[in-house]
């Protein structure tokens, strides 16, 4: 199983984007092959996970751009590094790429193709329903890394602003309905 690893890209994000949120530029051609070259531990054996595509410059992009939102604080309705919710973080990153999703989750449930987990790659969609009273989808994340069996996600929580969770986490594996891929 060949599949892309993006830890080292987490932690470049990070880095880099902390104070001035200072775009990062794409990886060089050598920079990104070396990358494609790393192998993920596997999955256990409830998920299988099909062979990672590369992951492209676009799919960088919408990352990288995402990424740069770390620490920013919950606002609803907020696209800007004074505030941001979900949907406004994967909506302003995907329009770095000139794709315009709609502004809500809910709406971007209805989009792209729908996943089983081991088909999930760095780019895709999380989808969750968050609120038992109303049983909708209303909440986004976009997943910036694999390992081993965890999924990694980035999104806008109310509580602690534009973090970084893992799909494995008790909340988040409970609320999980769906992935899907827009690119």
């Amino acid at each position: 199983m060949r599949v892309l690893k993006v830890t080292f890209l987490v932690f470049i994000f990070f880095f880099t984007s902390c104070g001035a949120r200072k775009p990062v530029t794409s990886p060089t051609s050598e920079e990104q092959s070396s990358l494609q070259k790393q192998e993920y531990a596997s999955l256990p054996d409830f998920v299988e996970i099909e062979d990672e595509p590369e992951i492209s410059r676009e799919e960088f992009s919408i990352i990288d751009h995402a990424m740069q939102f770390l620490g920013t604080k919950y606002k609803y309705g907020g696209t800007t590094p004074e505030g941001m919710d979900c949907s406004g973080l994967v909506y302003t990153a995907f329009l770095t790429q000139e794709i315009a999703l709609p502004r809500s989750s809910r709406d971007m449930a209805l989009l792209g193709e729908e996943l089983d987990l081991g088909q999930v790659k760095t780019g895709d969609l999380l989808f969750f329903k968050t609120d038992r009273r109303k049983k909708v989808i209303n909440h986004v994340g976009l997943v910036v890394e694999l390992e081993g069996d965890q999924i990694f996600f980035i999104h806008s929580s109310t509580s602690r602003g534009v973090i970084v969770s893992a799909l494995n986490e008790n909340y988040w594996r409970d609320h999980f309905v769906m992935a899907r891929r827009i690119l």
